[in-house]
């Protein structure tokens, strides 16, 4: 189309739908590259290929939403520009193994069920930026256990975890599981403060400061599968670090509401969470229960980091099926 015809229909509001679309996603991608800091190189044409499907799920999915068939609403955030599959293997990280020579120690648990606790004040959100959910969820549990304990909430090294837990089983930035992120600090002999040795994303050599030694775990507790009376008793005093299979399209750009997917199993756990409390909305006997889980993607993601995930709904996400606290 000629530039001065393109102008005239413009002003005349008769430009087709699919331009106008393309007008608005034009705008709406350089605003958000803008937002996250995103530089390209010869790969930018792809990363906006991957960004407008993922617009486009979010739009459908909202709309979808507005209409009643959802209970949770979905964002674009900084994780737009991936596949499913490279967000999988960048974020996710979960080792499960079986335990080796009886190193995942265990205690009896006894607790009362309480009214519905929320902890989110004094939870503390990492952006994790490598597989390493397990150690961010690890040091969470053991961060709130330490405050129940001690009246103090001291932020803890998760980059202790993934340098110094190797020989436990986990894999620093490739991944690791929360049971032997606990057993590492009972053998070693305490955790480091953040102050200390500072979160970084990436694996590293081992820089555990004993004198800079801010937490301990003298025991496990392992929630049996499935439990989900126990999860709540467990959540009541503190947090719980909690398994789920964060590998659907959904979880990657939740926003906020009450997070329900049929889809979402309690097979297939790949990620390290934090579960930081309990709660319902609406009125008896329709109202919708949940639990409220701290992520590790950072604020953007969810709200300002955390999620409502759906309770006493089958285990939705298998939140209840691989969850354990320590001992302080």
């Amino acid at each position: 189309m000629h530039p001065f015809l393109f102008l005239t229909a413009l002003c005349l509001g008769i430009v087709s739908p699919t331009t106008k679309l393309g007008l608005r996603l034009d705008a709406q991608w350089i605003q958000w590259k803008a937002t996250y800091g995103k530089l390209y190189d010869e790969n930018e044409r792809w990363r906006r290929v991957v960004w407008e499907r993922n617009m486009k799920m979010i739009e459908r999915h909202n709309q979808e939403y507005s209409q009643g068939k959802h209970s949770f609403t979905m964002a674009m955030n900084a994780f737009g520009d991936l596949t499913n599959e490279k967000f999988r293997h960048m974020m996710h990280g979960l080792k499960i193994q079986k335990d080796k020579d009886g190193k995942v120690f265990k205690i009896p648990f006894f607790a009362e069920i309480i009214v519905p606790v929320d902890r989110r004040q004094t939870a503390r959100v990492s952006p994790g930026q490598c597989a390493s959910g397990w150690a961010l969820s690890a040091a969470g549990a053991l961060e709130g256990r330490m405050f129940q304990k001690t009246g103090q909430l001291v932020s803890l090294s998760e980059q202790n975890l993934p340098g110094c837990s190797w020989s436990q089983g986990n894999k620093g930035c490739r991944g690791g599981l929360m049971d032997y992120a606990f057993q590492h600090v009972r053998n070693n002999g305490g955790l480091d403060s953040e102050e200390s040795d500072p979160y970084r994303a990436q694996d590293g050599s081992c820089e555990y400061t004993p004198e800079y030694s801010a937490a301990n775990v003298t025991g496990l507790v392992n929630i049996p599968q499935q439990g989900a009376s126990l999860l709540v008793a467990g959540t009541a005093v503190g947090p719980v670090s909690a398994a789920v299979p964060a590998s659907l399209d959904p979880f990657q750009v939740y926003k906020e509401g009450i997070y329900y997917d049929p889809n979402c199993s309690s097979e297939d756990l790949d990620h390290g969470t934090l579960v930081v409390g309990y709660g319902s909305q609406g009125e008896e006997p329709k109202n919708q229960k949940y639990w409220i889980v701290k992520n590790s993607w950072g604020r953007d993601r969810g709200t300002q980091g955390y999620m409502l995930l759906a309770k006493d709904r089958d285990d939705q996400c298998g939140i209840a099926t691989m969850a354990r606290f320590p001992v302080v």
